[in-house]
């Protein structure tokens, strides 16, 4: 293993442990020390792969996102169904996106900069896809920038609700319903 390879495998190891911290107690309550000490480093040990707390949050919001991109396939709903599927699985990943996301809307959080690229980014990507998909009108009529904050914001709304009442809320089934109100069926059902 080179030392490149084994400098990238410790820093995605240091983006794991933290992920598990900031899912467990916030980005706030999550300190350096607890991810040094979750993968045996000193802090000043893991500062030397990531000199700021902030650098470190970046680098778990860049590696959930790799994790939820489908290259080249767009936003299709049939992808979108899919992937709330998948975060039925990972609570933990959820709830850490979650998390950072409340906290994000105070004014000097440091991943607010962040979500709020992201978004934009997330809602132009998903018009783009359904503009490819349905042309400039939906079936149910809504534009594609029309629908694709609405998309988004289901997506989120339900993970929160999930979150709190799992037994209660059926995160697929209720965006399903949500693509059937907008008039796009998934072209895949589970």
């Amino acid at each position: 293993m080179t030392p490149r390879t084994r400098k990238d495998a410790r820093r995605a190891e240091i983006v794991r442990a933290a992920l598990e911290a900031i899912a467990e107690r916030g980005y706030r309550g999550a300190s350096l020390a607890s991810v040094a000490e979750r993968v045996g480093l000193t802090q000043q040990g893991l500062l030397h792969y990531f000199p700021t707390k902030d650098d470190l949050l970046v680098a778990v919001l860049a590696e959930r996102d790799q994790w939820d991109s489908a290259p080249g396939s767009g936003w299709r709903a049939d992808l979108l169904t899919a992937l709330v599927e998948y975060n039925v699985m990972r609570p933990g990943v959820v709830q850490t996106f979650s998390a950072l996301l409340g906290e994000s809307v105070t004014e000097d959080h440091p991943a607010r900069p962040y979500f709020t690229l992201r978004y934009t980014r997330v809602r132009a990507e998903m018009a783009r896809s359904l503009r490819g998909e349905y042309g400039e009108r939906l079936p149910s009529g809504l534009t594609p920038e029309q629908a694709a904050p609405l998309l988004v914001a289901v997506m989120d709304g339900l993970q929160y609700q999930w979150l709190l009442d799992p037994e209660a809320v059926d995160m697929a089934e209720a965006f399903r319903a949500f693509l059937t109100l907008l008039g796009t069926e998934p072209r895949t059902g589970s």
